[in-house]
């Protein structure tokens, strides 16, 4: 159940603030724009050596009334970079995460 309504969620994810636009497109279907925020994180990471390295992890997190169909697989444009979908993560209150990859 979402906490917000569609109103303050698309107050929330407002391009005058911290919002972009971007392009959605599902697996065989036509795209459209929608607005979320988008964050590209770099994380350390361990591969069970004696060295650690830094690695990105691209995410946009938007309105879940956007990308209600998302699976993995399908594809976003954001600021002319391709990523392609790789973890959809619907969090129950509206809002949903995709864990992306860059093409």
């Amino acid at each position: 159940m979402a906490v917000e309504t569609a109103t303050e969620l698309a107050i929330f994810f407002e391009t005058d603030d911290f919002a972009v636009t971007a392009t959605y497109t599902p697996a065989g279907g036509s795209s459209t724009s929608i607005k979320g925020i988008f964050d590209n994180e770099f994380y350390e990471a361990d591969a069970g050596g004696t060295v650690t390295f830094a690695i990105e992890q691209p995410r946009f997190t938007c309105a879940s009334s956007d990308v209600a169909s998302a699976v993995e697989g399908d594809a976003i444009v954001i600021n002319a970079i391709s990523y392609t979908i790789n973890v959809v993560q619907r969090d129950g209150t509206g809002v949903t995460t995709l864990v992306l990859e860059k093409v």
